[in-house]
């Protein structure tokens, strides 16, 4: 349809980066973003693919770095490190994190029932990636009372009132459901002690489901 009109196609890849198989042929994008620190590299570099004949406006105007995209000195170390993570990504055997998240998502069901949902498609998603809603309590307060656990809710939360993620409303998921979603990230370097843990302490704040 984007071809049909002239309209340039982009992907934000960042989450997907070093996780599934990315070509950009296959996508038959016309531009491609990832984010380095998704994917072990440091924080504060990233990559753009642009499909070639394309031109872009200039970011910052003055000198011909970056193609003349943008003006100032380019991070050499930080672009090496990226290139590196990218090399590191790319033989990596992803199954094993799959196969964790799925075990991490049996837990929860097996504990919580029907109180949990799993928001998304059960397979067509990242392998390391688990959004679910607890049903009738708020993502935000769960957080709040999961100490020294690293992750995000479904929604944004300001002065104290909660709002669903436009992500998860365009999905069809509804503002009581939405509104106990969490997302768990898991990494290479996750365990299962890890899990359990974390298991632990939510059975700790919601009670399982005798």
């Amino acid at each position: 349809m984007c071809r049909q009109h002239h309209i340039l196609f982009h992907t934000d890849a960042s989450q997907s980066a070093g996780k599934t198989p990315l070509n950009v042929s296959d996508l038959g994008v016309d531009l491609l973003t990832l984010a380095g620190h998704k994917m072990y590299a440091p924080k504060g570099i990233g990559a753009l693919y642009t499909k070639k004949g394309i031109h872009l406006e200039p970011l910052i105007h003055g000198a011909s770095h970056e193609r003349g995209r943008r003006a100032g000195t380019e991070n050499v170390m930080f672009a090496v490190a990226l290139g590196t993570a990218c090399k590191l990504a790319s033989a990596m055997d992803i199954e094993q994190t799959r196969e964790l998240t799925r075990y991490f998502y049996t837990r929860l069901k097996a504990a919580y029932g029907d109180i949990i949902k799993l928001n998304g498609h059960p397979e067509k998603r990242l392998p390391n990636t688990l959004n679910i809603s607890f049903i009738g309590s708020n993502g935000h307060d769960i957080l709040d009372a999961l100490d020294h656990v690293a992750a995000s809710t479904g929604s944004a939360c300001h002065s104290g009132l909660s709002s669903v993620s436009p992500v998860l409303k365009a999905m069809g998921v509804n503002d009581s459901v939405g509104q106990g979603a969490i997302r768990f990230s898991l990494g290479r370097y996750t365990t299962p002690d890890e899990i359990e843990e974390v298991l632990k302490r939510l059975s700790q704040i919601i009670p399982v489901v005798q």
